[in-house]
């Protein structure tokens, strides 16, 4: 007896392309960043997987993958500058803007991939 298989039709962004419901490699890397909060060396493994899979990526991965590599560089910026102030107290402001940037950067990436949709700036700076 063979079951019957229900496809999801497929969902086309502003431009015409198709949106592959198979966001799983993008997901990976924005729970892998999540991760990275608390576990050394799990940030970075997100970003190796975003500098894999971005060419080979659909138009709705691709704007993700950008989103999570400049959000590692961005952030990594952001921090070796508050250490760096640090010393005259102020970067400790900065560290707690970077964490708090990194984390709703990093969780409003994953709810718009959650609904399919695009990053809409991904190059930007602060929240896309």
């Amino acid at each position: 007896m063979v079951d019957d298989v229900v496809v999801a039709p497929e969902a086309k962004n502003p431009e015409g392309d198709v949106i592959l419901a198979d966001t799983g490699m993008a997901k990976i890397g924005y729970i892998l960043y999540l991760v990275g909060l608390v576990v050394p060396f799990a940030g970075i493994a997100g970003l190796v997987v975003a500098y894999l899979k971005k060419d080979k990526a659909s138009k709705l991965e691709e704007s993700h993958f950008q989103f999570i590599i400049r959000t590692f560089w961005i952030g990594l910026l952001y921090s070796l500058i508050g250490i760096i102030l640090s010393f005259v107290f102020i970067g400790y402001f900065v560290l707690l803007f970077t964490a708090i940037w990194y984390l709703v950067r990093t969780i409003k990436g994953l709810i718009l991939l959650s609904e399919k949709k695009p990053i809409a700036d991904p190059s930007s700076w602060f929240f896309g």
